[in-house]
């Protein structure tokens, strides 16, 4: 059977543009989806700047390199197969094309640093902040602090978690999921449970922070490099021992609810179990937290760090 040269052409130009199509962001779930290409949907003003970029930058030019690509092989394959060219030809080299694929790599790169480091700067620099809130990363755990309100104790926030040596069953096989969720969520309700949140994701204390304002994150490290990142606020910024890096984010009206990100830079043995978790309240829920502090309840929870005391955030 006898594929027409266009046929593949405009196969391959579909497939492209299908696949590519994949890289916008879903626009109605939060949080990681089964199945999933697209980026985390946007809450934030940054990560509105990182979706447009990708979305109308990035992707566009993508799209035009595959296809042209994909057209410029299945015209070589077919232009100059074997029954077509009985006696090759011996060209080595063309002077304007080795000029043209030089030149259009740099053009493209020369266009798209004008709109990235737009947003880099964008991402940057923090003017007008309205609140400050420093993160401390620990192994392997969380402190947040918050310099603006002195009666708000630091909050240690460790993963929901069950021991390593209880999730494996009296046989010696490894739990699943399931079951792991199902023993977490068997404990008393005084003590950290997912309670319907992700496992991985889940914390026994969430960062609390504020809708429609503009906060300033500090962040540091007290021992090895870690990544402090949320891809809904579109921050990553990593948490050096001894260095103070800053990030922002300003959640946007009617977007209250809960967040998660995770350590971005491989910390250590329970990389995997760091997570970060940041509740988004009213201004008003805030400032009652506040003026409570710290606290939603007067429930609080055994810490698994020193045995200190953490406010269980429900």
């Amino acid at each position: 059977m006898r594929i027409s040269r266009f046929g593949l052409i405009g196969s391959s130009c579909a497939l492209a543009l299908g696949s590519a199509g994949m890289a916008f962001a879903d626009g109605k779930t939060d949080g990681p989806t089964d199945g999933a290409w697209g980026l985390q949907r946007s809450v934030t003003p940054v990560m509105d700047s990182i979706t447009n970029f990708n979305n109308y930058w990035l992707v566009p030019i993508m799209i035009g390199i595959v296809v042209l690509v994909t057209v410029l092989m299945l015209f070589i394959m077919v232009r100059f197969r074997e029954k077509a060219n009985p006696e090759p030809s011996k060209t080595s080299h063309n002077t304007g094309l080795e000029v043209a694929w030089t030149l259009i790599p740099v053009i493209i790169l020369m266009v798209l640093a004008v709109p990235s480091m737009k947003l880099l700067y964008f991402q940057d620099v923090i003017q007008d902040e309205e609140m400050v809130i420093k993160v401390t990363a620990d192994t392997w755990y969380w402190n947040y602090s918050y310099p603006d309100h002195e009666n708000v104790d630091t909050i240690i926030s460790n993963i929901v978690d069950i021991p390593h040596a209880d999730k494996r069953g009296a046989d010696g096989t490894a739990l699943t999921h399931d079951q792991i969720v199902a023993k977490i969520d068997a404990r008393p309700a005084g003590e950290p449970r997912l309670d319907g949140r992700p496992y991985l994701s889940a914390t026994d204390a969430p960062l609390v922070v504020p809708v429609d304002t503009k906060i300033a994150v500090y962040v540091t490290s007290n021992n090895n490099i870690h990544a402090f990142a949320v891809p809904q606020f579109g921050i990553k910024i990593d948490a050096v021992p001894g260095r103070t890096n800053h990030t922002w984010f300003k959640v946007k009206t009617g977007e209250v609810g809960t967040y998660y990100g995770w350590c971005s830079e491989i910390c250590g043995v329970n990389h995997a179990y760091m997570p970060i978790e940041v509740q988004v309240v009213s201004k008003a829920d805030f400032k009652r937290w506040v003026a409570n502090n710290g606290s939603f309840t007067a429930q609080y929870s055994d810490n698994q760090s020193g045995g200190l005391k953490t406010a269980a955030i429900k």
